[in-house]
Formats: structure tokens, sequence, C-alpha cells
């Protein structure tokens, strides 16, 4: 089919978390690093890393070369078959996140990898009907038992939580705390206590899992440092699985390979799931990391669960080659040295804007700025999750000036690809200084 036939994507294309009649976007056609490239010509700055996921840019060589020459070889087989880059990945994975005798079983995306997180964590603790406990305000996915895990207010009206064995805890937010806490420190401290409340609460013969996000994903609410910690401390005594969803924080992006690596062996959960990053969204790919206790369990009893693609090869072999470029390339520790300059020029605008209430972050290249309207008593500019006008503006300035910023509600989410120079990095934030200007000289008028 010819170009000039291919119908407008609006006219074909169903689009997800937009209103279709609303939907405007440009035609990417290509991409290089930090950079994409507009069907007009336009060369376009990503500080999103799209949907937090291209950690290594676009069009990565490395991946490129990869998939061309596992195509060439064997674009597929059967997940009932082994394949050689699904092994090379697992072991790959259990390396770098220390789950030593362990398994990887692969998914589509980070939604079915939570999904088979949760399946394994009642199958392994034999309570088929166990309750897992989440946070309020998370997000792990948007199929129907993904939305019920999620705290998130779009999907909260589709799906009921509690029919899915799903329990809400409040989230360690420590800018609104929901406990009235003084202290960052004591806002995790009272978080965590919550979540050990709830597990007595139901009986811990009762509960299969605590499945968390150890560092923000879009919902903005960067823990406390004592949060995860205790987490792992309560459900271990507990003996409760703790399930940490990397699918947004793991490779690279919160300066560790895996976020809960910030806080040490001890803290390591009993399961992870990842997506994203772990193959730099060049090629679609998930996974659940089982510990070696629950891989012993389940040894020798019948899994079933399955998917058709899981373990395919061509995105096997991108993450093999993704795990080489952040390893190779010496992105992890990048990704913290530029992480702690881009927070640091954030605490700077936050000096001379009043509209920045709190700036959250700084692990790696990722970082919340929250607007608000009042920063004495800490208003937000809109009612979470809505989107003021105001910022709908400067996004769209943004992206007229060659920058697409991310933004969810009163926040702006900057998550650029781990390999941004740092001349494209000081140009956004320069950018993003002028627009906030703009935008405060608009909400005055």
């Amino acid at each position: 089919m010819d170009s000039a036939d291919i119908k407008p994507e609006r006219e074909t294309v169903l689009h997800s978390w937009c209103r279709q009649a609303d939907w405007r976007a440009p035609t990417i056609v290509g991409g290089e690093g930090a950079l994409l490239i507009a069907q007009d010509g336009r060369r376009i700055l990503d500080m999103s890393s799209l949907a937090e996921c291209s950690n290594l840019g676009h069009q990565h060589p490395k991946l490129v070369r990869a998939i061309r020459e596992q195509a060439e070889q064997l674009c597929f087989v059967t997940a009932a078959w082994g394949a050689e880059p699904r092994a090379a990945l697992a072991q790959a994975l259990l390396e770098k996140s220390g789950f030593d005798g362990g398994r990887v079983f692969f998914t589509l995306g980070g939604a079915d990898a939570n999904e088979n997180a949760i399946k394994f964590a009642r199958q392994a603790a034999n309570k088929p009907r166990g309750k897992v406990i989440t946070r309020d305000r998370s997000y792990h996915g948007a199929s129907y038992a993904a939305m019920a895990l999620s705290g998130d207010a779009r999907t909260r009206a589709q799906v009921d939580a509690e029919a899915f064995g799903v329990i809400h805890a409040h989230p360690p937010y420590a800018y609104h705390c929901p406990f009235n806490s003084q202290t960052e420190s004591e806002c995790g401290e009272l978080a965590a206590l919550e979540v050990a409340t709830l597990i007595d609460d139901a009986g811990a013969g009762n509960v299969a899992a605590v499945l968390m996000e150890p560092n923000a994903g879009t919902n903005g609410i960067v823990a406390p440092d004592n949060y995860w910690p205790a987490l792992r401390t309560l459900t271990r005594a507990r003996g409760i699985y703790l399930i940490a969803d990397e699918v947004m924080s793991g490779f690279g992006r919160c300066g560790e390979w895996f976020a809960w690596q910030r806080y040490g062996a001890d803290a390591r959960p009993d399961l992870m799931t990842v997506a994203k990053g772990l193959t730099g969204a060049h090629l679609p790919l998930g996974a659940v990391v089982l510990s070696a206790e629950i891989s012993v369990r389940l040894e020798h009893e019948m899994l079933y669960t399955g998917l058709t693609y899981c373990g395919h090869p061509l995105s096997c072999a991108a993450g093999v080659a993704a795990i080489a470029a952040y390893e190779e390339e010496n992105l992890i520790a990048r990704s913290r040295a530029l992480g702690a300059a881009l927070f640091a020029e954030l605490k700077k605008l936050q000096q001379r804007h009043a509209l920045i209430g709190d700036v959250r972050g700084g692990h790696g290249l990722f970082a919340v700025v929250e607007l608000v309207s009042d920063r004495e008593h800490r208003t937000p500019l809109s009612p979470w999750p809505q989107a003021h006008p105001a910022l709908t503006n400067l996004l769209k300035s943004a992206m007229e000036a060659g920058v697409s910023f991310a933004s969810r509600g009163n926040l702006l989410i900057l998550a650029p690809p781990l390999v941004i120079s740092e001349a494209q990095l000081a140009d956004a934030v320069a950018l993003l200084d002028e627009l906030l200007a703009a935008m405060a000289a608009e909400l005055a008028a």
C-alpha cells in the first residue's frame, strides 16, 4: 500500500487514554538517541521516554542489529520449546537482580506480568483466593485484574477491586500525607504501619501478597526512604510475599538496575515484575522474576498459565542486547549522575517559580514537578487527576519548540532516555524555565 493511500490514523485507530475526537499527535517516522523525527521533518526532544519506556533512546543500533540478526535466524518458536535468546535473557535478569536460583516467566508487557505475579504468589502460598494489598493512587496496568490492582482514578469505575481480592492502602505521599505526618520519615513509617494493620485485620493466612512500586510511576508519588525497607520487614515477619512492580522504575530509570536495590540486598522482594526498559521499548516484552524459594515451591506443580508469545525470540534477543547496552555504556551510573544534576536544576526552578510546590525524585533520570496554585497551603494547580488548561498550553508550547514533556494531573513528569546528552538536558530545563514564567503570566491574567 502506498503511503498516499493510507487514511489518517485518527480515522482508523482506537487510541488509548483519550477521547477519540480529541486525539491529535504527530506521526513519527524515525528516531535517534533522545530525538524523535516526525513525518513533517521536525526533530522532537523526548523528555518522557515516551511512556517512560524508551530508556535506551530510539533506534539504538545494538538493539536494531540484534533484532535483525535474530529475525534472520529464528522469528518464533512456541514457549513450550526452548529458545537460546530466552534462556540468555532469563540468566541475565537473574544475575542483575540477584535472584540466585530463581526463575523467570516471560510475558508480553507490564500488566500481564503483574497478573501472573499474583497467580504465582497465590499458588506458591497455597492461597488460591488470597488477598493482595496494593496502594491507592498506583498503576499496575489496564487489563481487568491489573486495573483492580491499581489504585487509579481513571480505572476505578470500571472494575470492582474487592471482587479480585484487592485491598488498597493509602500512599506514602509525604507532600500531602494522608496520615497528617510532620516529616517524610514519619509518613513512610505510618504508611507502612497501615499495610501491617491491613494484613493483621484480614489475617495473614488470608493474604497472599503485597504488590508495590518501589519508586513512583506516573502517579508522581516518591515514597520516603524508610518505606520500602519497612514493607520488606513487615511482610517477611508475617510470611507474606512482597512483589516489586519495577515496570517503570527498572533498568536504570531510578539510578539502579532495579529501584529496590537502593535499599540493599536485604530489601529484595520475593517476586519482581519488569517490562518497558527490558527491551528499551524496541519490542514488547515483560517478565516476572521469581525468587529461589518460590521457584522451588512451583517446581513440581502444574503451571496453569501461558501466553502464545511469551518469551518471543525476537523480543528476548532485544532484551539481551538491551542489558548489554546498559552495561557496556555505563548507563545505570550515568542515570544516577545526570539525575542528580537534573534534580538540582529543578530545585533552582522551584526557587524562581511559585508555581512549583514540590520536586521529587533525583535518584536517577526521573523527577516529578508538582504544580500548585498556592505554595503556602500546597493547593494543587488542579484537582487530581484533572489537567489545568494552562498546563495543557505549556505542553503545547513546548512541543512547538521541539520538546515533548509528559504530564499527569498537576504534575510534570521528567523521564528522558538515559542516553540524552547533557546539552539536550540543559536545553530542556531552560525551555521549561521560560514556559513556567509564561504560564505564571497566563494564570495571573
